[in-house]
């Protein structure tokens, strides 16, 4: 589930609740552009760029009925001959001059067009126009063809520039528009941390070099502090470890707030999720974990907001060294000096010079990390019919059951010795892993566009997942790192050879103050509007970027024939979901509804909807389906502390979602009985389990199976993958293509007709493996060389006599 959401409500501060603080948005596209130079809307000489007016919708202006009253216009002159006017606006259309004083006025070809088709419609529908727009119109009819013109065509432009500025008013106020997304200076907007002298120590190093927890102990050791993480479990750790050194610490997350003390009096410290941090709380120490997420396209926002705005006296930064030169730059421009420590990994990390190649090689303390979930419920299958147990965390899970999990698999106790998951368990988790094993070195991702993607894992990410082996304090002392497959390995060692590139821009987004400007200037447009054209006139230097937009959009259009106010409207579409999740989705718009109705989302109308109690999943969908139920429990707490009165019953969804986290968890516990009871009754998704149960060659296949294409578009969806800069990902992009297509010929035609097969009944699963293992067997033995060759073509020969 996306756990980016604009914080609209924030920590309480010591008075009261806080403002917003200069921030609160999210997931603003780079429209206007994802990087630095691209996204600035100011040039190189200072001046502003024109706007993108694709973006300006204008505001119909319906024309005037019989009922209007007298034609004064009418009485003053004669009635217009619509014919003689069509003309004659026709005219004034062509007209160069028209053409130029439009472009001084504002109005670019697209504006000029679509404005002068509406002022042509407005008079001729109209059953009377203004008395003084009807005396130049007569003029200009009745001097048509004279030599002593009594008007002229050019004299309608100061009527067609009034019109054309009521069906586009940001043509009036284009000025007061381009001051409020003016984000060239985000330091001003947060005067209480500039009205203090803050100290930045900058904690840089590896996973598993000690930098968090030197930043902890003077967060423990503060009269107060705030920790500040991109996870809520990240969060729920600190918080817990505050607690338990005797340090009163509250817990606050987009969903819930836990108090340390019973009487509900806030805490000195906070542990929050980053996105609901105070910028207006006085604290003696702040954390900022993970720093380098101040470069995410949908969350670096966040990073960019707290590292700028926390009134802190000192403020510990976490992160990849990578970030160093731009957390440097931008304490510069506040006027504030930055100290970094270095710090280096704790225990060794070993990449090894084999490959797994098989499953039969597992050992105790080995986690195998997947892209995907069909990866996960295969291996899984694969390592149980061993004989094994294995753990299962991927990110769409509830935080309790990742923990209940990773409690599992380190309990020395538990025979459950094998873990395997998605890079979620990159950060946020205590896990005791000796080796780390890539099942693929590519992973499906998202550019900023918006569009998928398949490419091979970045430096960062690599060493991110593969430094969660040999956690320093685990029984393990030593970590080790490799592939499933000996050609990965190859790969992930150039991959984990090269320097972390450096973090070169910090994200930025509008506030809901500036967004609410713009609708005061822009009344009629739409809230998806707003934001478009807030992104298309935004200016920001070469330090920042604006952050994606796709998310919020999207839910800003979902809504949008929903009545709500424009702040109600604007939480609505900053609630943390995945768009990807139609029940989701379609919960969030019954909310709006129930809303925008005035009428409280109760405890009971919430269980009607969700048909709560729910069962234990008997198959992958249902687990699929509680998954995305949590998810809707979740949405709803969410709701909760932003509308109180409205989402009244926080306290009894809780306790449901901790049941349903229960219920999830023995289904994860069970996962790979789900996945026989999904072949066995064919599930929706089952093709997917079954094509992945077959031995595959390679684990670059795993990762575009799972994107859930098949045959062609599969092959098109990688032909598009971006490129990468430097000579070794090209050349990898390229022979990952290659061999994807070769496979697409060989093997994957041969996954989807077994799938066929075993839906019609005509095929077992137990078949499915013997005619697997004839096939590779016959192949062994050459019995499909040459002889199958010769014989397909005799069948070409034959095939094309008859055609003739």
């Amino acid at each position: 589930m996306r756990r980016c959401a604009w914080p609209l409500l924030q920590l309480p501060s010591r008075a009261g609740l806080v403002g917003h603080g200069g921030a609160a948005a999210a997931r603003l596209r780079p429209a206007a552009a994802s990087s630095s130079s691209s996204s600035s809307s100011v040039g190189g000489d200072g001046s502003s760029r024109a706007p993108d007016t694709s973006l300006f919708v204008p505001v119909p202006l319906k024309p005037v009925g019989d009922a209007a009253g007298e034609d004064v216009g009418a009485e003053l002159t004669r009635p217009l001959d619509k014919g003689e006017v069509l003309k004659n606006l026709n005219k004034f259309y062509k007209r160069k001059e028209i053409q130029r004083l439009g472009a001084e006025n504002g109005l670019d070809a697209r504006l000029f067009h679509q404005a002068f088709i509406s002022f042509r419609k407005y008079i001729m529908e109209s059953s009377s126009v203004s008395a003084d727009l009807h005396i130049i119109l007569n003029d200009i009819c009745c001097g048509a063809g004279k030599v002593c013109l009594l008007g002229h065509v050019d004299d309608l432009f100061p009527f067609f520039l009034r019109h054309a500025k009521q069906i586009f008013p940001m043509l009036d106020c284009m000025d007061d528009l381009r001051k409020i997304s003016d984000l060239r200076l985000p330091p001003n907007w947060y005067p209480d941390a500039r009205a203090i002298q803050r100290k930045i120590i900058f904690h840089a190093g590896p996973t598993n070099s000690g930098k968090t927890y030197h930043a902890i102990q003077r967060f423990l050791s503060a009269k107060s502090g705030i920790y500040c993480g991109p996870l809520k479990l990240l969060a729920h750790e600190i918080f817990q470890k505050s607690n338990d050194a005797n340090v009163p610490c509250d817990l606050v997350t987009g969903e819930e707030r836990v108090y340390a003390n019973e009487d509900a009096r806030q805490a000195p410290h906070i542990a929050c999720t980053i996105e609901m941090c105070s910028t207006n709380t006085p604290y003696e120490v702040a954390v900022i974990d993970e720093i380098q997420m101040i470069r995410d396209p949908a969350r670096g926002w966040a990073w960019t907001r707290a590292l700028l705005g926390l009134c802190a006296e000192e403020i510990h930064v976490c992160g990849e060294a990578a970030a160093i030169d731009l957390v440097t730059e931008l304490m510069y421009t506040t006027g504030e000096e930055i100290e970094v420590r270095n710090y280096k990994r704790l225990t060794p990390l070993t990449v090894l010079d084999y490959a797994l190649e098989s499953l039969d090689n597992l050992r105790p303390g080995d986690c195998i990390v997947c892209f995907s979930k069909n990866d996960i419920y295969s291996i899984s299958r694969q390592i149980e019919a061993r004989g094994l147990e294995c753990a299962v965390i991927y990110g769409s899970l509830p935080p309790g059951t990742k923990l209940e999990q990773a409690k599992k698999f380190n309990d020395p106790d538990d025979p459950c010795k094998i873990l395997v998951a998605t890079d979620a368990i990159g950060m946020g988790l205590n896990l005791c892993i000796k080796r780390i094993i890539f099942n693929s070195i590519v992973k499906p991702t998202i550019n900023e566009k918006g569009e998928k993607e398949i490419d091979s894992i970045t430096t960062s990410q690599a060493l991110q997942i593969a430094g969660r082996a040999g956690r320093y304090g685990s029984s393990f002392k030593q970590g080790e790192v490799t592939t499933m497959h000996h050609d990965d390995l190859v790969q992930l060692k150039e991959i984990l050879s090269e320097s972390v590139r450096p973090v070169k821009a910090a994200g930025l987004h509008p506030t809901p103050e500036q967004i609410e400007m713009f609708a005061y200037h822009l009344p009629d447009a739409t809230l998806s509007n707003l934001i478009d054209i807030f992104v298309s006139l935004s200016q920001v230097d070469g330090l920042y970027f604006v952050c994606n937009i796709d998310d919020f959009k999207f839910l800003a259009d979902m809504i949008q024939h929903i009545p709500l106010n424009l702040r109600s409207r604007y939480v609505f579409c900053t609630a943390p979901l995945n768009r990807k999740e139609p029940f989701v989705c379609t919960t969030l718009l019954k909310f709006a509804r129930q809303f925008s109705r005035n009428e409280p989302l109760t405890f009971d109308w919430l269980c009607r909807h969700t048909k709560w109690p729910l069962a234990a999943p008997k198959n992958i969908k249902e687990l699929v389906h509680l998954e995305a139920v949590h998810d809707v429990f979740d949405l709803y707490l969410w709701l909760s502390y932003r509308f109180m009165d409205m989402f009244p019953d926080a306290v009894l969804v809780r306790d449901i979602q901790k049941k349903l986290d229960d219920i999830i968890q023995v289904g994860v516990c069970n996962i790979t009985k789900l996945i026989r009871a999904s072949q066995s009754t064919v599930a929706p998704g089952a093709a997917e389990v079954v094509s992945e149960d077959f031995p595959l060659s390679r684990t670059k296949r795993d990762t575009r199976v799972a994107s859930g294409r098949h045959g062609a578009e599969s092959t098109e969806a990688l032909s598009i993958a971006v490129e990468v800069p430097g000579e070794r990902r090209a050349k990898n992009l390229k022979a990952y293509r290659s061999a994807t297509r070769q496979e697409d010929l060989k093997s994957h035609g041969r996954g989807s007709l077994a799938n066929r097969l075993l839906r019609e009944g005509l095929l077992t699963q137990e078949m499915l493996r013997q005619l697997e293992s004839e096939w590779h067997d016959q192949h062994r033995n050459g019995r499909y060389g040459l002889g199958s060759k010769r014989d397909d073509q005799n069948s070409s020969k034959e095939t094309g006599k008859k055609k003739k």
